[in-house]
């Protein structure tokens, strides 16, 4: 009997013994959302959510992307208008071209909205009022808005957690961070050159330090000319101001609607250092705006990076970063010089 009773002790203790143990190397433990849940999103609004959205409507592309890196592109019911203008959706998630359009940033289709019985809205906060209107219908919205590196980190927390991804979520944060250390090691103490960023419709149109692009910049140890500017969208200057703050470098926007050669032939700014030493650029835009807060958005800053200092981290060393971060990811090839 004695031996019985010490026999099954043994037992006991080897499986308490198993399950008590730490894991092994290798294996990654997962943490999971329990709902319901309260989170508080972007405009400091409490948003209940009950159980795991398995119907998402996204008003933004910035949150079309990050669904997209959180791999949630089949919960997807309904995205913003011009999806045919982000070549990442054809690359990573080419059904998203079919998904019914619900509007622009300046203006939502409500009905459209509605006729898709979300389980979840993510909205940028310009849409304030639709926000509380669909609110007030019982549909439940995220609002965004990721205007600098801080709050980028902020929207894939609230994402994540809301839609169960919260392990996934914790890597990207983790890759942008890596990345932007990257930089700061690379670039430590470099006499960092001034940039001017010519504005997506205007060459006159420039980003002050409010604006995520103030953010792109000085993550690349660059110095933004405008910061001074305090507006919190894109500001018209003058071709005076231009040659009195006589950048370094210009770099253009990824969707400039004007060409490089337009800058370099524009007699108004030929004095300019950066004109005279033709060093005018444009970002890449063949994956991802870049120079907007989309959760790649710090390929951007590692892309301005190998153009301000290439004797510090080269283009082929961006090429290789970026085919990480989207492989990781995206689950997609890429190649930006393509």
């Amino acid at each position: 009997m004695k031996k019985t009773i010490l026999a099954f002790t043994l037992v006991i203790i080897l499986f308490l013994g198993g399950c008590l143990a730490p894991s092994k190397k290798g294996e990654v433990e997962t943490e999971n959302t329990s709902y319901p849940l309260i989170i508080t999103d972007q405009l400091g609004r409490e948003v209940t959510i009950e159980e795991e959205p398995e119907r998402i409507v996204s008003g933004y592309y910035i949150s079309t992307s990050l669904l997209i890196a959180l791999d949630l592109q089949d919960q997807i019911v309904g995205i913003e208008n011009k999806p045919e203008k982000r070549p990442i959706y054809k690359l990573a998630a080419p059904r998203l071209l079919q998904r019914p359009n619900v509007g622009t940033m300046k203006e939502l289709n409500m009905e459209m909205v509605l006729e898709l019985e979300p389980d979840l809205v993510i909205l940028p906060v310009k849409l304030k009022d639709n926000i509380e209107a669909l609110e007030e219908l019982g549909i439940k919205v995220i609002a965004v808005n990721p205007e600098n590196s801080d709050l980028i980190n902020e929207m894939i927390a609230i994402i994540s957690k809301a839609t169960n991804t919260i392990d996934r979520g914790d890597r990207l944060v983790e890759a942008i961070d890596r990345y932007t250390k990257k930089l700061g090691t690379l670039l430590d103490g470099i006499d960092e050159k001034t940039v001017y960023l010519g504005g997506n419709s205007e060459f006159l149109n420039t980003a002050g330090s409010k604006m995520y692009q103030d953010t792109l910049i000085t993550l690349a140890r660059g110095k933004n000319v405008a910061t001074e500017i305090e507006d919190s969208y894109w500001v018209n200057v003058s071709y005076e101001q231009l040659l009195k703050w006589d950048p370094d470098v210009i770099i253009l926007a990824s969707e400039a609607e004007y060409s490089k050669d337009d800058v370099l032939n524009d007699t108004a700014i030929r004095d300019i250092k950066a004109v005279k030493n033709k060093a005018v650029e444009v970002i890449p835009n063949n994956i991802e705006a870049w120079d907007s807060p989309v959760p790649s958005s710090v390929l951007g800053s590692l892309w301005m990076a190998s153009v301000l200092y290439p004797d510090k981290y080269s283009n082929e060393e961006f090429n290789l970063d970026v085919q990480e971060f989207y492989s990781t990811f995206y689950n997609i090839e890429v190649n930006v010089n393509e």
